[in-house]
């Protein structure tokens, strides 16, 4: 990502430039389906606000979510693709494409999430009014409910979606994968406009099943030119499948503590009155905004190279690009992290404020965001930080580390929930992912023979000031030009900071700023 990599990065197969290239196409694409989430977003808030009915609609997808990521997003992935793309190098003569492997992964994967599917809408009601959602009305409880088997099919289909996208990635292709969320988007926009009218939010689920299974649909082309095949059956006697599942224990174990956080949280702000739900839950999509962009491509770009380094036993390499990945994360992550904070207000009053989408609800949904927005540095580098783990088959270590992130986010959410409502139980999770990614860190730091932590304490110090000086600037043109449209604020605000941010960045030294050109123009 920058000549401080180079030789970090220059291996025979994968080159710098495709380093570059990937991470980039991974940011547009990002970018552009966030660019969509906010349009899809902006359709919902003008039809469901944050009424009862929208907080119902949340709440489905808590379980359905859950069910994914333990058993095929973040689970499975970071455990098979390590373990394929040692196959792959290793020329495995029996499977030299490593389809069979994919096959069997396939095989059991199905196995698991349609039983365990069956199980979540037999028991739907009950885990709604006891685990879900207790602070909902019978009436919302039900509803909850009913969405939330619904919401199961499209989970069956992402799990199928999300094991081809991690096959792509083994070969190094990142392109349908990413564009793939544009088709999922698409498919709750259409919801919203064109069959939220005659189901209500019903409309919305079925936008959601049939953008999952564009989702899907959009990377099979992909996979069949790189000559996928199938083979039936389970293949357990595959000493590599064993492997796989060893290692996805932990990782379950470690999405399950992530998750109980975040079911703590929405459970506690069920109880703090109508709204307060999706005020948590916008404020959350819109942090999520730079973090999918800045976090989530880098480390789903970096991981493969990780895992191919760690093989090697490469790890003076594999130190230098976690350092330098987690320099461009703060020189990315701070600044939005203060543009978030000082025009959250009519970034949401642009976005959302029409419909059923009132000022009280742009007050109830920048208090959220404003809190989560402290958040946004800790889960970008969440995302390179525990890929280093997985990448040397560690899945232990990220497990410890977020156990103690649960019990501290437990704790805070309770004492703040009450006197900061939503913002407070944004604030909870920040704080306990922050304690999260220092733990791994200070692992690192022992593993690894160092993590450069003197040039990252250099890189966030300086950064933090060029973002202060960011803020700065923008308050004071609010200030000076007070009354201004908040399109207008947020648009010439945000540009104004953006300058300040690259000048005052460059005058204090920030190297990193430097690479943006490069990665934009890749």
């Amino acid at each position: 990502m920058g000549g401080q990599i180079t030789d970090s990065l220059m291996q025979p197969t994968i080159r710098l430039n495709h380093i570059i290239r990937s991470t980039g196409i991974l940011m547009a694409a990002f970018f552009l389906n966030k660019i969509l989430a906010i349009g899809r977003q902006i359709v919902i808030a003008r039809q469901f606000g944050t009424s009862a009915e929208y907080d119902a609609f949340v709440a489905a997808f808590r379980l359905p979510d859950i069910l994914f990521l333990l058993i095929a997003g973040g689970a499975l992935g970071t455990a098979f693709i390590p373990i394929l793309t040692q196959r792959l190098a290793l020329q495995n003569e029996s499977d030299p494409g490593g389809w069979r492997l994919a096959s069997a992964v396939l095989n059991s994967l199905l196995l698991v999430v349609i039983g365990v599917s069956l199980l979540l809408a037999v028991f739907a009601l009950p885990l709604v009014r006891w685990l879900v959602a207790p602070g909902f009305s019978p009436e919302n409880q039900l509803l909850t409910a009913s969405l939330m088997r619904l919401t199961l099919i499209s989970t069956i289909i992402f799990s199928v979606s999300s094991l081809v996208g991690a096959m792509l990635h083994t070969r190094q292709h990142f392109v349908l994968p990413a564009v793939a969320p544009l088709v999922y988007n698409l498919g709750i926009m259409a919801g919203a406009l064109f069959l939220a009218q005659p189901f209500g939010v019903f409309g919305l689920i079925y936008g959601a099943i049939l953008g999952s299974l564009g989702h899907l649909l959009i990377q099979l082309p992909m996979l069949l030119k790189f000559g996928a095949r199938y083979w039936p059956g389970f293949a357990w006697n595959d000493p590599d499948l064993r492997h796989i599942l060893r290692l996805m224990g932990p990782r379950v174990l470690n999405i399950v503590v992530i998750q109980v956080n975040f079911v703590v949280i929405y459970n506690l702000a069920s109880r703090l009155g109508e709204g307060n739900v999706s005020a948590l839950d916008y404020g959350w999509d819109l942090m999520q905004m730079p973090q999918t962009i800045i976090g989530s491509a880098i480390g789903i770009v970096l991981f493969p190279t990780l895992s191919e380094l760690a093989a090697r036993g490469d790890i003076p390499r594999l130190r230098q690009t976690l350092a330098q990945s987690l320099r461009i994360i703060l020189a990315l992550s701070v600044p939005a992290t203060v543009g978030l904070m000082a025009l959250g207000r009519p970034i949401i009053r642009v976005m959302f404020e029409r419909g059923e989408f009132g000022p009280d609800s742009t007050a109830a949904v920048y208090q959220s965001l404003a809190f989560w927005a402290l958040a946004l540095v800790a889960h970008s580098a969440l995302e390179v930080v525990n890929r280093v783990f997985y990448a040397q088959k560690d899945t232990v270590t990220p497990l410890l580390s977020s156990l103690v992130s649960m019990v501290i986010n437990f704790g805070l959410a309770l004492a703040l929930y009450l006197p900061l409502r939503a913002g407070g139980l944004a604030l909870s999770n920040g704080v306990a992912v922050s304690v999260e990614v220092l733990i791994m860190l200070a692992i690192a730091h022992r593993r690894l023979g160092g993590v450069e932590a003197g040039s990252l304490t250099s890189t966030l110090l300086r950064t933090l000031l060029a973002a202060l000086a960011m803020g700065a600037a923008i308050l004071g043109f609010n200030a000076l030009l007070p009354g201004l449209p908040p399109i207008v604020v947020a648009g010439a605000g945000g540009g104004l900071g953006l300058l300040v941010y690259l000048a005052a960045g460059l005058a204090l030294g920030v190297q990193e700023i430097r690479l943006l050109p490069r990665l934009v123009g890749r």
